[in-house]
């Protein structure tokens, strides 16, 4: 099942694949600023739940180290119980130490056993949690990167776009007004007739 951020980013993939590519362009699109900032917005919240959960995964280790120690000293305590009831029900006191002993022996070896392996998965399972978070962070950050420069390029085009218009209309509009000066009176004249540099 995949988390909360897959999905959205997914959704912003598919959008971004589902946006027109600009005329004349093989890589730049037209972006809807409303749509994606709505995706990018549900993102953010999304994020600190998933980054929750997956703390809550590993914070579970120490559930797990606990639940192998609380069995591993039940198995003490009965290895115990039982060393007390052969001391009491052999003749034979030798050997029911060494029987007793034995079962303390192998009721250690099992409970640390126990913990060896709890200590293990634990330690897996925080590993996996890490690591599938930080690729995840990871894919997002070139989502965000991809999503930044494509929007940066189409603003650089623009200004690029406007500032040309601009110095065509002062440039028309100062053959339309030019500066009075005597000498070059004829000139004017002529340029007036001529008439403004339009495109």
């Amino acid at each position: 099942m995949s988390s909360k951020i897959e999905q959205l980013i997914d959704e912003i993939e598919e959008f971004i694949d589902g946006c027109k590519p600009q005329f004349m362009s093989s890589t730049n699109i037209i972006v809807n600023k409303e749509e994606i900032d709505e995706l990018l917005r549900e993102l953010r919240m999304k994020t600190p739940e998933e980054i929750k959960r997956y703390q809550k995964i590993i914070s579970n280790k120490e559930a797990i180290l606990n639940d192998a120690r609380s069995k591993a000293d039940a198995m003490i305590n009965e290895a115990t119980i039982q060393t007390n009831e052969l001391v009491s029900e052999h003749e034979i006191m030798q050997q029911a130490y060494e029987q007793a002993n034995q079962v303390i022996a192998d009721a250690t070896a099992q409970a640390q056993s126990i913990l060896d392996n709890a200590t293990i998965e634990a330690n897996n399972v925080r590993q996996a949690a890490m690591q599938y978070m930080d690729d995840m962070l990871a894919h997002l950050e070139n989502v965000i990167v991809s999503a930044t420069q494509t929007a940066g390029s189409h603003y650089e085009s623009f200004m690029g776009s406007l500032n040309q218009y601009h110095d065509i209309i002062i440039s028309n509009r100062n053959e339309l007004h030019p500066s009075e000066v005597p000498e070059e009176a004829s000139e004017e004249g002529a340029a007036y007739q001529e008439g403004p540099n339009v495109m």
